[in-house]
């Protein structure tokens, strides 16, 4: 009875946000929304905006260092740079982002076509830095196109767009839920399990877990990488 996992199967990462301007003036992310797992930003540099898209509407919320904010599955969410945004990541779900669980705001038919999706969504393997930054400016204005879309039809009372998007969302990773399933049991499941162990424990009066108490260190990885807001330093706090 000795999880080590990160609390609460969890994940962390720093995220830079993208600095450059898009096609309609705004610095920042690519629009996307998460389809199992909750997000949460936690500002501890610089200035930003959030915009977010659900049923209810377009909401702006400021971001500034100190700010914590979270957003549930099906929130179109996309950061807005205005200023060396920085936010540290907590994501729930640790590996189901990372295994497909986010869906980028691309125009309706590229969304409902998943042969034409996976071709936007994906990243040059084995090409130069400059290759690669091209690669996800690309993808990024047409996630911007699709969601300035989605925002005005949203505006103007017709929620079927959206409706739509999140049909065709669900669809696409309809046949990745399996693998997510086994990643789920592995991480959240095992924490709230040993969780209940240990109140079992308690209750008897015996603390033998205390004496197997540790410390786990998960550093930045050395290289940032390509994501959809930003450049990510991700911690490994899956491993045992």
């Amino acid at each position: 009875m000795n999880a080590v996992g990160f609390p609460g199967g969890t994940s962390v990462t720093r995220l830079s946000v993208y600095p450059d301007r898009c096609a309609d003036g705004l610095a920042g992310g690519t629009p996307h929304l998460h389809t199992a797992s909750t997000e949460a930003y936690v500002v501890i540099g610089g200035r930003g905006v959030l915009q977010t898209l659900d049923p209810a509407g377009l909401r702006e919320t400021p971001l500034r260092p100190g700010s914590t904010v979270w957003f549930t599955p099906g929130t179109i969410h996309r950061a807005v740079n205005e200023g060396d945004l920085q936010v540290i990541v907590v994501m729930q779900n640790a590996g189901l982002p990372e295994a497909g669980d986010a869906v980028m705001t691309f125009p309706p038919e590229i969304v409902a076509d998943p042969h034409r999706y996976r071709a936007a969504a994906a990243l040059p393997v084995d090409a130069c830095p400059e290759q690669i930054e091209q690669a996800v400016r690309r993808r990024r204005e047409l996630a911007v196109t699709g969601f300035r879309r989605l925002v005005a039809s949203v505006r103007a009372g017709d929620p079927g767009a959206l409706s739509d998007f999140y049909d065709s969302a669900a669809a696409l990773v309809r046949p990745l839920v399996d693998g997510w399933r086994q990643r789920w049991r592995a991480t959240v499941a095992r924490e709230t399990s040993h969780t209940a162990e240990v109140l079992d424990a308690l209750e008897r009066g015996d603390g033998e877990h205390l004496r197997k108490a540790t410390l786990r260190e998960a550093p930045a990885s050395a290289e940032a990488r390509w994501g959809m807001c930003g450049r990510l330093r991700t911690h490994d706090v899956t491993a045992d």
